[in-house]
């Protein structure tokens, strides 16, 4: 994408553009950010909810699907220009190394209340992210989108059976409990 190509698309001249940006770099990150806030809003109920873990995931896993159907093809037009740009690339990732951060941190509160075993739970939830990424972007990134719901129960089937155990993967609640 070009600041020519993106102009071509408003009414305004790219004297517009510049008058507000010194490249196409800060639309895209400011993008991320907003992303960023609104997943961060998504994902609360597991980040940091007590009670039920399985619960909270699956009403996470629920919120941030919405999030992705609504915000899909502003994810893979960043991700697809993460594949040409290196500067798209780093913010890309840094993207995702905050959601890797703070999935990791509640993994090891959990492993720490016995909720869920002990393996290092840096590399699963890198995995995990990538995931949810990828196939928010495949489902919701392009029209036709898919339907939301069948995503949801794949997302979170694989996230709980992954951190939880496959007892409680097709349940969406279990008897766990975070203190």
């Amino acid at each position: 994408m070009t600041v020519s190509t993106l102009m071509n698309l408003t009414d305004h001249s790219r004297s517009t553009f510049y008058a507000h940006f010194n490249d196409l770099h800060e639309p895209m990150e400011a993008v991320l950010d907003l992303l960023k806030d609104e997943i961060f809003g998504a994902v609360q109920p597991w980040l940091l909810s007590g009670g039920d873990p399985v619960a909270r995931m699956s009403e996470t896993i629920e919120a941030l699907v919405r999030v992705g159907y609504q915000r899909g093809p502003f994810l893979k037009a960043i991700s697809d220009a993460a594949a040409y740009d290196t500067r798209f690339e780093k913010s890309w990732e840094r993207f995702l190394g905050e959601f890797d951060t703070a999935g990791t941190a509640r993994v090891r509160a959990d492993q720490a209340q016995g909720l869920i075993e002990e393996f290092d739970p840096a590399p699963v939830v890198f995995a995990l992210n990538r995931m949810n990424a990828r196939t928010m972007i495949a489902a919701f990134g392009t029209r036709p989108r898919r339907r939301p719901e069948p995503v949801r129960i794949a997302l979170a089937h694989i996230w709980v059976a992954a951190l939880y155990g496959t007892r409680w993967a097709s349940a969406g609640a279990s008897d766990l409990i975070r203190k």
